[in-house]
């Protein structure tokens, strides 16, 4: 379990597609090629099935094309801000992927939040850092390792500078749930709609939107989990608890105001699981069957 919460936190979530230009170089395919055809290539080249024709690529060959992120900052003064934001900023314009990782490294360098993920110590981060190389750019103030403390140390696994939710609470293994398993089953939404995202065929459809919609689902469920787990360790009483979901609550809701009506959808299915939660049986009375029991 992690040993503090942060007074700035950044839980995120990235997406990322095959890159067509990197499966070029890497396996010598000519410029003609159509970028759906280079997929195909990379794809067979990771041992593609019939049963699982889309395995999983190597991170270097893949191209992030969105971050969302939820960001909680705590002001001297004890007061909450909490907020929810993605790149690229226009959902309808893919950003160009150097300019992406620059600035969300670059934030994570200037303002050294406490980071906080699912599986991304293994996939996440090294991502970003694989990538960060192909695109060329540099990322000081994120690489600068900490003489002590956990303040800004991004690389260190023994400190609280980068929390993966997936290792804290569960490890590998055929037993290990994915955000989507674990948050449904902890009444937070995971999977929003009936199908699962696809998020291959959105980018080669040029829909870049639904990228970015299932991005922040991803980055809301991340954060909720987090806070479900801070609370589990004692960080935050029961009152207080509720209170930072309801500011979850509110920040959703102040984006479906301003336009972002796909987040009707994530409020809609958490309020359903809520709906569906069964009762908290009150301490004394579970010690009290377990003794009668005994």
């Amino acid at each position: 379990m992690f040993k503090s919460v942060g007074r700035h936190v950044c839980a995120f979530d990235l997406e990322w597609v095959p890159d067509p230009t990197s499966g070029r170089r890497v396996y010598g395919l000519p410029a003609t090629l159509s970028d759906a055809e280079v997929f195909e290539v990379m794809w067979a080249k990771a041992g593609a099935t019939a049963e699982k024709p889309r395995p999983h690529l190597k991170t270097a060959l893949c191209r992030v094309v969105a971050v969302s992120a939820v960001v909680r900052e705590q002001q001297t003064n004890g007061e909450i801000n909490l907020r929810l934001t993605t790149l690229p900023r226009q959902p309808d314009r893919p950003m160009d992927e150097g300019e992406l990782i620059s600035t969300f490294l670059g934030y994570l360098g200037q303002h050294h939040p406490q980071l906080v993920g699912f599986n991304s110590q293994t996939a996440d981060l090294p991502t970003l850092l694989q990538r960060g190389l192909v695109a060329g750019i540099a990322a000081v103030d994120f690489c600068r390792r900490a003489d002590k403390g956990w303040g800004s140390d991004y690389f260190s696994r023994h400190g609280d500078a980068h929390i993966d939710l997936k290792s804290v609470l569960s490890g590998w293994g055929i037993a290990t749930p994915t955000l989507h398993e674990l948050a449904a089953a902890m009444g937070i939404p995971g999977q929003v709609g009936l199908e699962p995202h696809d998020v291959v065929n959105w980018w080669v459809d040029g829909n870049l939107r639904s990228i970015v919609e299932q991005n922040q689902y991803d980055a809301l469920s991340t954060y909720l989990v987090w806070l479900r787990t801070a609370r589990f360790a004692g960080f935050f009483s029961a009152e207080q608890y509720l209170e930072e979901e309801e500011r979850v609550r509110e920040v959703v809701g102040d984006r479906i105001t301003e336009g972002d009506r796909h987040l009707t959808a994530y409020l809609n299915q958490w309020n359903s699981f809520t709906s569906q939660s069964a009762p908290v049986i009150p301490l004394a009375t579970t010690a009290e069957a377990v003794e009668q029991a005994a």
